[in-house]
C-alpha cells in the first residue's frame, strides 16, 4: 500500500507565480539561472540556485551558498513571495505539452515506503548529490521541490481529478522558455481528501520517475531527523516528502540519445564493418533518421544518416534489462566497438535529451565537437514499471520525461 498525507502547502500569491516559479536546480547551470533571474527578486532561483546572488564562479557547495538559500526563503515568506496553507491540503498539477495535458496529484509521500521500497527506483543514485540536496532540505527544513512519481493509473481516482478540473485553476500560464502550460487546482474538501487518501493505500507501490536524487535526499533527512528525536512518533511531518503523483497510463517517456568524440581510432569504414557484425545497417542519406521501433537505431556519421537494427540473437526479450535498447547499444557499440566501459565516467561521451529533437545530434557532429551520434527509440513506460519491480537499475541516462514539473507552485516545510 502507498501511505500518502495532505499537508499545509507554502505556494506563491495567484499574481505572483509566473514571477516565483522556475524550472527545476538540476536541469540548468548556475549561468543560466543568473540570466534568467535576473531583476527579479522573487526568482525561486534563489532558493534553489543560491549562487546566483553571490559573484560569478562561487562554488554553489559553499557552506554560505546553502545558507543563502535559507535567508531566502525567510525572506520570501516575510516579504509574503510565498505564504502557508492554514489547513492540509492536496493539489492538482497538470501540465500541457503539445497539445496533451497529464493530470498529478500533489501529495507528500511517505518517507517509510521509501526506506522499505515501496517506493520503487530505476536509476542509481550518487552520494555526492545525494549530499547535496540533503544540506539543502536540511538547511531551508523543507522539500522545496517536489520530485516526479507514477503511479498505476486507478479509474476513481481519474474521476475525482476530472470533477476537480471543472472549477478554475488557482494558476494557469505557459512558462517562458518551453511554452508548456501549467496548471494547478487546491483541493480542500475533506472527504475529497480522505478518500483520495484510501485509495492511494490500495496502491501497491509508487514509481519514482525523475528526482531520484531529490527522493533519496528527502527519504533520508527524515529518517535522520527521527533518529535525533527522542519524542518521536511517526506523525511528525518529517516523515513525508512532497512528490507529484501521475498515473502511469499519462506518461510518455522520449528518447534520450549519445553523442561520442571519436571513433576509437577507426575509419569510417571500419567501425561501420564492426557494427554490422551485430546490426543491419542501411545507409539512409542526408535527412533525419527516427528510429521506428524496439531495436531500432539510427546513427548519424560523416553527413549521413543510418538505420540500425539488431540481429535476432543479440538481446533477450525476456530479460527486463536485456531488452532495452541502452543496454544493447552500449554493450554492442559504445563497449564492444567504441571501447566506453563506463558510461557514468568517460569523458568521451555526452548524452542529449530528445526534447532538444535529432538536429542537436546532427549539429554537435557537424560542429566537429562530436564525431558519431546515435539515436534510441524511447523506453515505455511498462518497461520501467517491469524493472522497477523486478529490483533491476537501468543503465545511466535511459529515461528522459517531459515536460519537467515546474518548481515553486508548493513547498512542503518539514514541521
Amino acid at each position: 500500500m502507498a501511505i500518502i498525507k495532505p499537508f499545509k502547502g507554502i505556494r506563491p500569491p495567484r499574481n505572483l507565480v509566473e514571477k516565483v516559479a522556475s524550472r527545476p536546480y538540476d536541469v540548468l547551470n548556475s549561468e543560466e539561472a543568473r540570466i534568467e533571474a535576473e531583476g527579479n527578486p522573487m526568482s525561486l532561483y534563489r532558493i534553489i540556485k543560491p549562487e546566483i546572488d553571490f559573484a560569478p564562479g562561487t562554488d554553489e557547495h559553499e557552506e554560505k551558498v546553502y545558507a543563502k538559500a535559507a535567508e531566502n526563503f525567510a525572506k520570501f515568506r516575510k516579504e509574503g513571495w510565498l505564504v502557508q496553507e492554514d489547513v492540509e491540503k492536496y493539489y492538482v498539477y497538470a501540465q500541457t505539452m503539445n497539445g496533451k495535458t497529464q493530470y498529478g496529484l500533489v501529495v507528500c509521500a511517505n518517507v517509510d515506503d521509501y526506506l522499505n521500497e515501496n517506493i520503487k527506483k530505476h536509476e542509481l543514485t550518487r552520494r555526492d548529490k545525494e549530499e547535496d540536496r540533503m544540506k539543502h532540505v536540511r538547511v531551508n527544513n523543507a522539500n522545496i521541490e517536489p520530485v516526479f512519481f507514477a503511479y498505476p493509473h486507478q479509474d476513481e481516482l481519474d474521476a475525482i481529478v476530472a470533477e476537480i478540473i471543472k472549477a478554475e485553476p488557482i494558476y494557469d500560464f505557459v512558462a517562458p522558455g518551453d511554452g508548456f502550460g501549467h496548471h494547478f487546482w487546491v483541493i480542500d474538501n475533506p472527504d475529497t481528501i480522505a478518500r483520495i487518501t484510501e485509495l492511494f493505500a490500495d496502491i501497491p507501490s509508487l514509481y519514482i520517475a525523475d528526482g531520484h536524487h531529490r527522493s533519496a535526499a528527502a527519504a533520508l533527512v527524515g529518517d535522520e531527523k527521527r533518529r535525533q528525536n527522542p519524542n518521536h512518533t511517526g506523525n511528525e511531518e518529517y516523515n513525508y516528502f512532497m512528490a507529484v503523483c501521475f498515473p502511469d497510463n499519462q506518461l510518455n517517456i522520449i528518447d534520450y540519445n549519445r553523442v561520442v568524440k571519436d571513433l576509437n581510432n577507426l575509419t569510417d569504414e571500419e567501425f561501420l564493418a564492426k557494427v554490422a557484425v551485430n546490426f543491419e545497417v542501411e545507409l539512409k542519406g542526408s535527412d533525419i533518421y527516427k528510429p521506428t521501433k524496439l531495436h531500432n537505431f539510427a546513427l548519424y556519421l560523416s553527413g549521413k544518416w543510418y538505420s540500425l537494427t539488431a540481429k535476432p540473437g543479440t538481446y533477450n526479450d525476456n530479460d527486463p534489462i536485456g531488452v532495452l535498447d541502452v543496454t544493447i547499444s552500449s554493450n554492442l557499440i559504445l563497449d564492444e566497438v567504441l571501447g566506453i566501459k563506463d558510461l557514468r565516467s568517460d569523458k568521451r561521451i555526452d548524452f542529449v535529451g530528445g526534447i532538444r529533437g535529432l538536429g542537436e545530434l546532427q549539429k554537435r557532429v557537424e560542429s566537429g565537437e562530436m564525431r558519431v551520434a546515435l539515436a534510441l527509440y524511447p523506453v515505455s513506460m511498462k518497461q520501467l514499471i517491469d524493472i522497477a519491480d523486478t529490483g533491476n537499475i537501468m543503465p545511466p541516462k535511459t529515461t528522459w520525461f517531459e515536460p519537467k514539473l515546474r518548481s515553486g507552485l508548493v513547498i512542503h516545510e518539514l514541521v
